[in-house]
């Protein structure tokens, strides 16, 4: 149970802040910023311990109708019958508030740049990668998301070795950020005559993206590559020197982009990834625990490291982590059902976190 004194304080700061914001002194609009977001986050909290302690007052109500019914039988059973449904409205009320006190995480607000690269599995394992990155691309439009490819490393037959995307919009990060591991495809690959079903692997990497205020990055720090851009099968995409190659020497995070004809544009495109980068290792560095649980969810890329399944022939889909399984295969792939294995992975964290002592 939360204490009053906690909730009294919540509901007199976000007081404390419409009064603040609509005083005509404001003359600050960095702070009247600041002011806004903290108002934004508080008044969903606010608003749900106003509805907690609506309900407990309804029930004391209802609880002295019931005492002072006398003989009226019907008022009675009428003040049982609600006190019952309030009784049962109010735990639901209370793990709402609790889930909505729990600590943020402070990336979760943020867009997110998603990598997918290709694991065991040889060309298998691009298509398969081609696969996830579509899906996470229509999941994006699903949300009215902004979905920038920044790089695609294809092969011939239409897979990808390695894609990095921007994906630009409200909560982002919050809703990708479990995404990250080694995803298993289980099919009979198109090549295949004798029908045999094959399994490959491709990894998913979901870094917050930085802004330069969350990661200082120096230019003596840097050693920068450029070289000609090059396609499919070693062929020159361009004839200018417009690809970059960024190597951070601090930490030996080593970036390449070649995507745009503009060298400018792709050292822009770079330093992004690269910042994303290193922001994340930043942010597990200071994090133990989370720094282990995003190195078994990465990993190599090796088949036996899977945080879910794709089953063809079966037309499933099982995330290893939940054990939840979905037979809707095409529709998660389409970026529709996505949406239940993300709520239930997100549910799961926060049934988690609520059971932490303290």
């Amino acid at each position: 149970m939360i204490p009053d004194a906690k909730l009294d304080r919540l509901v007199a700061r976000r007081d404390e802040l419409t009064e603040l914001m609509s005083g005509s002194e404001m003359g600050d609009a960095q702070e009247f910023v600041r002011m806004s977001k903290e108002y934004a986050e508080l008044s969903p909290v606010v608003d749900c311990i106003e509805e907690l302690r609506t309900a407990q007052n309804e029930m004391g109500d209802l609880a002295e109708m019931m005492t002072e019914a006398g003989g009226d039988r019907e008022m009675q059973a009428l003040a049982e019958e609600e006190f019952t449904a309030a009784r049962e409205k109010l735990p639901l009320i209370e793990r709402r508030l609790n889930v909505l006190l729990l600590p943020k995480d402070s990336a979760d607000a943020k867009n997110a740049i998603i990598e997918v690269r290709a694991g065991t599995g040889g060309d298998e394992a691009a298509l398969f990668a081609a696969d996830l990155f579509r899906m996470y691309q229509r999941y994006a439009e699903l949300h009215g998301w902004r979905f920038e490819i920044m790089q695609l490393s294809e092969i011939g037959i239409g897979g990808y070795k390695e894609a990095t995307a921007e994906i630009s919009g409200k909560g982002v990060f919050a809703r990708l950020k479990f995404e990250s591991g080694v995803h298993r495809v289980q099919r009979v690959p198109e090549t295949e005559s004798s029908g045999r079903i094959h399994t490959s692997a491709a990894t998913v990497a979901v870094l917050p993206e930085a802004e330069e205020v969350d990661v200082q990055i120096e230019d003596k720090d840097l050693r920068i590559d450029v070289f000609r851009a090059s396609g499919p099968g070693g062929q020159s995409v361009n004839t200018t020197d417009s690809a970059i190659r960024i190597t951070h020497i601090p930490t030996g995070i080593v970036v390449s982009q070649q995507d745009e004809k503009s060298q400018h544009k792709n050292r822009a495109k770079g330093m992004k990834i690269l910042r994303a980068r290193i922001y994340e290792v930043e942010r597990t560095a200071k994090d133990a625990e989370r720094a282990a649980t995003r190195r078994g969810q990465v990993g190599s890329g090796d088949r036996s490291e899977r945080i879910r399944t794709y089953n063809f022939p079966q037309g499933r889909v099982t995330d290893h982590r939940i054990g939840l399984t979905l037979h809707k295969l095409d529709r998660v792939l389409a970026g529709e059902a996505l949406e239940e294995l993300i709520d239930a992975l997100i549910a799961d964290d926060q049934a988690a976190r609520l059971a932490e002592p303290g």
